[in-house]
C-alpha cells in the first residue's frame, strides 16, 4: 500500500507552512482528473511537533483548498491514518478501510453455512452486484450514477476478468436450513497474508436478523480456508449500519477518506 502511495509521489505539489519566515511543516496537494472531473488531493498535512496546535494546521488546509479550487477542482480528499482531531470534521466521510486479525475459525452464527456458487448462479449476482457497487458509490457523494456505472462495469472486468474462475476468488452463496440468505465475494492475497472482502451480502428479507455478524464469520472462515490471516473491507460513506457492525465485530479503520466540495 505504502508502495503504491510512493509512485505517484512525483506528482505532488508541496508547499512549505511558514510563521514568521519560520517554516514550521509542509502541506501537499495533488490535482488529478476524476471520471471527467478535476479532484483534489491533500497528500500529506504535517506540522512540527513543538508547533502543533497553534492553527498551522488549519492554515495548511484552507491553503490546500485554495489552491485546488484554483486549478479547477471541484472536490477535494484527504486520506486519514491517523486521528487528525477535529481538522477535518467539516470533510464528509467517503470510505473507510477497515481490517481485522483472524487467528481461529470462528463457530457459525445462527446455523449459517457456506456453499460455492454455482455458474448459473454466477450471471444473476455479478449483475447485482454491479448494481449495488455503483449505488454505493453514489451514497457516499464520490461519483454522479452514470459515472459510478461505468466505474462499476471497468472495475468487474479487471477484478473477475475470468468469472467464477478467476483465480484467488472465493464465491459463496449463503444459507441457513436450506434458505438462501445472501452471497459472499473475497479476494485472497489482497496483500499478503490479507482476504479482501468484496462483498458479504444479506439479502433484504433477511436483513435485520443478526445475520450480517453470521456472513462476517462466513469471511473469516473463508480467510483461513485462503491460507491468509486477516480480512479486510471498504466501507462507503452512508453506510452507519455497515460501519457499526464492523465496529462491533471488531474491524479496525486503517485508513478513511473525507472530502468536500469546492466552490466553482
Amino acid at each position: 500500500m505504502l508502495g503504491g502511495v510512493c509512485a505517484g509521489i512525483g506528482d505532488w505539489t508541496v508547499a512549505e507552512i511558514t510563521d514568521a519566515g519560520v517554516r514550521v511543516g509542509h502541506v501537499a496537494v495533488h490535482v488529478a482528473d476524476s471520471r471527467g472531473e478535476l479532484a483534489g488531493r491533500i497528500c500529506d498535512l504535517r506540522v512540527d511537533q513543538h508547533h502543533a496546535g497553534r492553527g498551522h494546521e488549519q492554515a495548511g488546509r484552507d491553503w490546500a483548498e485554495r489552491w485546488c479550487a484554483q486549478r479547477g477542482a471541484r472536490r477535494l480528499d484527504v486520506p486519514l491514518t491517523e486521528p487528525a482531531g477535529d481538522l477535518f470534521d467539516g470533510y464528509g466521510v467517503r470510505a473507510q478501510l477497515r481490517v481485522r486479525r483472524v487467528d481461529t475459525p470462528p463457530e457459525p452464527f445462527d446455523g449459517v453455512t457456506a456453499r460455492p456458487m454455482t455458474q448459473d448462479e454466477y450471471s444473476g449476482w455479478l449483475a447485482a452486484e454491479k448494481a449495488s457497487y455503483a449505488g454505493d458509490i453514489v451514497r457516499s457523494g464520490t461519483l454522479s450514477p452514470k459515472d459510478a456505472e461505468r466505474k462499476s462495469d471497468d472495475d468487474f472486468a479487471k477484478l473477475v476478468p475470468e468469472g467464477l474462475a478467476t483465480a484467488d476468488n472465493t464465491f459463496l452463496v449463503l444459507e441457513a436450513e436450506g434458505e438462501r440468505l445472501g452471497t459472499g465475494w473475497l479476494k485472497h492475497g489482497h496483500l499478503p497474508g490479507v482476504t479482501y472482502g468484496y462483498s458479504l451480502h444479506v439479502q433484504e428479507e433477511h436483513r435485520g436478523k443478526g445475520y450480517g455478524r453470521a456472513a462476517m464469520a462466513v469471511g473469516e472462515r473463508a480467510t483461513l480456508a485462503g491460507g491468509d490471516s486477516a480480512l479486510m473491507f471498504t466501507v462507503w460513506g452512508g453506510n452507519e449500519v455497515a460501519m457499526n457492525l464492523y465496529t462491533s465485530a471488531g474491524y479496525h479503520v486503517i485508513e478513511e477518506i473525507r472530502s468536500i466540495s469546492l466552490p466553482e
